[in-house]
């Protein structure tokens, strides 16, 4: 078991974590014609804005209540209520998703009571879903924020109904991509069941190009999709910080759930289809059979390179745990291990310890790593430690296509050891001009000098 322990710096040097509004913003901009909103200040929803347009190189919609100096002394109320009149009139979104910051957390406003004023005060709200997360950005991180706003989406907008045969409902973490989740579908819909993605980054995020303009999010998971999960079958939660959400859900309308850790990996896959074959009563497609013997075979000619190599990875904790499990089936040593919130995933971490810090703390230790793994801001890391250099997470601003990296399932984590052992063989070639061959084993069929 691994040694958790946090950094007690006076002050965070080189960044590793996001804040809780921005990951509850994401998971907002995976439903339907959604319009997210930042209760504070207008430099917050900026930032974030340029976060996410730098990541994904797509139009985000993302509104703010524009708090100032007078209106958080004095509250809020008015300036959330023209945000939504203005957002309505303005965008007519199905949803209006509201996440509050460090600013309003501290003034304590009542933004609940708030909504109950303005519905009352504005008849011509009524069919508008408006939610409300409370997401304090002095505290937690990223994954937090996501699992926070799945879970109030859920307590608020399911709707309990009779069992729809087929119906599944699939909880995505915060640390799958548009591509990861699009895969997900893929193969959910392979076994013959109907799924419901909540939040749906493959129908929003994906990086199509629309045949016309809309304020609004443009895909995603719709407002009736999210009311009729209360009829499903089972729910499948993918990543820890889900569970919450998952069990919100049961509370709610009595839908079963079980939480899988991680599907990327030989054996994580294998629980996934497993699970999906249970629940359908087919047959594993012809298809996945095949994916499977790839992996293996990737996992076999990857092996030469993996073994004992000394990785470092900085990310948040359920990414974190599906990367390092992986590189430590394939013989890898997880020698550094950075993450930026609390997850009772962290103590089984493959490592000796797992540092609660930012990326100057990972710098520290990752002397003499031979891959280092994280976001984009590693890149400088990277360089003065002359350490090869794998982008996960988010944000990915210096490189194209983040919103389509695959790395779940059989034929993601295949993609994902033939990338790192290619980083692997690029650098052994780099530090010898020869070239370099898998280790040669000896023959005990054979004569002793003889190898193949």
């Amino acid at each position: 078991m691994a040694n958790v322990v946090t950094s007690k710096k006076a002050c965070t040097v080189n960044p590793l974590k996001m804040s809780q509004p921005i990951g509850a913003v994401l998971a907002f901009l995976g439903l339907d014609q959604c319009m997210p909103a930042l209760h504070g200040s207008q430099g917050c929803t900026a930032f974030g804005l340029v976060l996410f347009v730098r990541h994904f190189r797509e139009n985000i919609p993302l509104q703010t209540t524009a708090m100032n100096e007078a209106t958080t002394i004095l509250g809020g109320m008015d300036n959330i209520e023209q945000a939504i009149l203005n957002i309505w009139n303005r965008a007519k979104p199905r949803i209006i998703c509201i996440a509050s910051t460090g600013l309003t957390e501290t003034k304590g406003d009542d933004v609940d009571g708030y909504i109950k004023l303005i519905r009352q005060k504005h008849p011509e709200l009524a069919d508008l879903a408006i939610v409300y997360v409370s997401t304090p950005d002095y505290k937690d991180a990223f994954q937090d924020g996501w699992s926070r706003a799945v879970t109030q989406l859920v307590q608020e907008l399911v709707e309990p109904g009779s069992v729809i045969p087929r119906q599944v409902n699939v909880l995505a973490g915060s640390h799958l991509t548009p591509g990861d989740i699009e895969e997900v579908r893929d193969t959910v819909e392979a076994f013959g069941l109907d799924p419901i993605i909540l939040p749906d980054l493959s129908g929003s995020l994906d990086g199509h190009i629309p045949e016309e303009f809309m304020p609004t999010t443009m895909g995603g998971t719709t407002l009736a999709d999210i009311r009729r999960m209360g009829a499903s079958q089972f729910t499948i939660a993918i990543g820890e910080h889900m569970r919450p959400a998952a069990q919100a859900l049961e509370d709610k309308a009595d839908v079963m759930f079980k939480v899988l850790d991680r599907i990327t990996g030989l054996e994580a896959s294998d629980r996934f289809i497993a699970l999906l074959a249970e629940l359908s009563g087919n047959p594993v497609p012809n298809k996945y059979r095949r994916q499977r013997g790839q992996l293996m075979d990737a996992m076999l000619d990857g092996h030469f390179f993996f073994g004992g190599k000394k990785i470092a990875i900085g990310a948040e904790p359920d990414l974190l745990w599906s990367i390092g499990n992986l590189l430590a089936e394939m013989g890898c040593e997880i020698g550094v291990a950075v993450t930026t919130t609390h997850s009772p995933l962290l103590e089984k971490m493959p490592a000796a310890e797992v540092l609660i810090g930012d990326l100057e703390d990972m710098e520290q230790r990752a002397r003499g790593c031979d891959l280092l793994i994280t976001h984009s801001h590693g890149r400088q890391m990277a360089e003065r430690l002359e350490i090869p250099f794998l982008r996960m997470g988010l944000p990915l601003f210096d490189r194209l296509g983040a919103g389509h990296r695959l790395s779940v399932g059989y034929r993601g984590t295949r993609d994902l050891i033939f990338e790192i052992g290619n980083l692997f063989m690029a650098n052994a070639h780099e530090a010898s001009p020869a070239t370099w061959m898998p280790p040669q084993q000896e023959c005990h069929d054979c004569a002793p000098a003889t190898t193949h």
